[in-house]
């Protein structure tokens, strides 16, 4: 919720870029649509993450965020694939956690 809220407020200072980083955040800045798009779902899925009864729904919602965070910070920005990797595993803990909730899902109709 809090990277969701900062791309509306900017309350966190921007630590200066590498040039080659600066570009990609530039490419994403040039679709206008694009990143108050990544915040309402920043800030919907943590919503439902953090309400026990929606979480597993959260989870589903911040998973394609949670995947790009993971990308990027792989390809640019490895020193911060520390934290990437513990919001992933907390991720991991409540899927498995609601696994029953998912199967649905996965089950064919008959």
């Amino acid at each position: 919720m809090n990277a969701g809220l900062d791309k509306f407020l900017h309350y966190m200072p921007v630590p200066p870029l590498e040039p080659e980083l600066q570009k990609v955040g530039e490419a994403f800045m040039s679709v206008k649509w694009l990143m108050p798009l990544v915040a309402v779902i920043e800030i919907l899925g943590g919503l439902l993450f953090i309400i026990p009864r929606t979480r597993a729904l959260g989870a589903i919602v911040i998973l394609p965020v949670l995947t790009g965070i993971i990308v990027h910070n792989a390809v640019y920005m490895p020193q911060g694939l520390i934290v990437a990797g513990i919001l992933l595993l907390i991720h991991l803990w409540v899927v498995v956690d609601n696994i029953e909730k998912y199967k649905i899902l996965l089950t064919p109709d008959k």
